[in-house]
């Protein structure tokens, strides 16, 4: 990743399209969405197909808004997530896996953070029975299989994109779990490098860039506030204020690869975690019912796609990620 990022997208799709980095990046994410798919099939995984629309969506958060469309007459919405499809789909296999499309209106001022995208996929796995470590380590497998995939099959490609393969080095060499650290050590990391860090929440995009640059190889941070996520995140029975969950930091400051939790599966705890976040239960009654019925505990995580082909492809920005980019605020074809 180069010091002056490229923020902007390109003036015209045409021009987008013939860059040879465009082509390059094309075959590299076609590679970690093949590696991926043929280690969770692997793995026992089975790969469903998950809705683009419907009646509710994940109420995300950091000030981005979701879209309403007219479905016959019934306000439904744009996925922003599939979460609740996830859960949803343990009631027919214990392992599921998808590729995801996702649309968010992510707040202007993100439109220069180089990590933002309006459209978006990710790659979104769901274990029932299983824990936080659990998801952990599928997630590690992924990324390391997705760069020494690249790595193995792609230096035509890295060489057009400029990406050293020795950046993966202490990736692909070491076999030990990634570090982690908890998000109050993140904060209090944050304060020895004078960047002020609220306690209770999410780590800002600058803390995270702080943390990432600082780093040779993915990382976890873990034990976010309750409060800082979503109402699905399972609060630790332990240790109450605090989420069993998880973030995956890529090296070299490229940021937030992935986010993970442990889910909460309980009818009551649900209810009550959704009034605390300021959610209307009466707009989740599908998935309630549903919940009330019986849903398997499980764990699960969202690999953002184009963050992931960013990271591996070494590119500047999010975009550059994307056949038909959609950034913050830009109006585009």
């Amino acid at each position: 990743m180069t010091d002056q990022q490229e923020t902007q997208p390109p003036t015209t799709l045409p021009a987008h399209l013939r860059n040879p980095v465009t082509r390059a990046m094309v075959r590299v994410q076609n590679r970690i969405v093949r590696a991926a798919r043929e280690h969770l099939t692997a793995q026992g995984f089975t790969e469903l197909r998950p809705p683009i629309i419907g009646p509710v969506t994940d109420p995300g958060g950091r000030g981005s808004k979701q879209i309403d469309i007219d479905f016959y007459g019934h306000r439904y919405k744009l996925m922003t997530s599939a979460i609740l499809y996830k859960q949803a789909s343990l009631l027919a296999f214990d392992k599921i896996f998808c590729v995801a499309p996702n649309v968010r209106l992510e707040p202007l001022e993100t439109a220069n953070t180089s990590r933002h995208l309006v459209e978006f996929h990710q790659l979104d796995v769901e274990i029932a029975g299983a824990s936080r470590n659990d998801a952990m380590n599928v997630a590690q497998d992924i990324v390391a299989t997705a760069a020494a995939a690249v790595v193995a099959d792609l230096e035509d490609e890295l060489a057009v994109l400029g990406r050293d393969p020795q950046a993966f080095a202490a990736l692909l060499k070491e076999d030990a779990p990634f570090d982690r650290m908890t998000h109050a050590d993140a904060v209090a990391g944050l304060s020895r490098l004078g960047h002020p860090q609220n306690p209770d929440a999410e780590i800002d995009w600058e803390g995270e860039a702080l943390l990432s640059v600082r780093a040779d190889r993915p990382f976890f941070i873990t034990d976010y506030p309750k409060g800082s996520r979503g109402f699905y995140d399972r609060e630790n029975p332990e240790r109450p204020g605090v989420l069993t969950n998880f973030d995956l930091i890529a090296p070299e400051g490229y940021g937030e690869l992935i986010s993970g939790s442990e889910r909460e599966h309980d009818y009551a705890r649900i209810v009550a975690r959704m009034r605390e976040t300021g959610e209307n239960p009466a707009k989740y009654a599908w998935y309630l019912d549903m919940v009330r019925g019986g849903i398997p505990a499980s764990s699960g995580f969202g690999i953002g796609l184009e963050r992931l082909t960013r990271y591996i492809a070494g590119l500047d920005a999010v975009w550059q990620a994307t056949a038909f980019p959609k950034t913050p605020g830009v109006v585009s074809a």
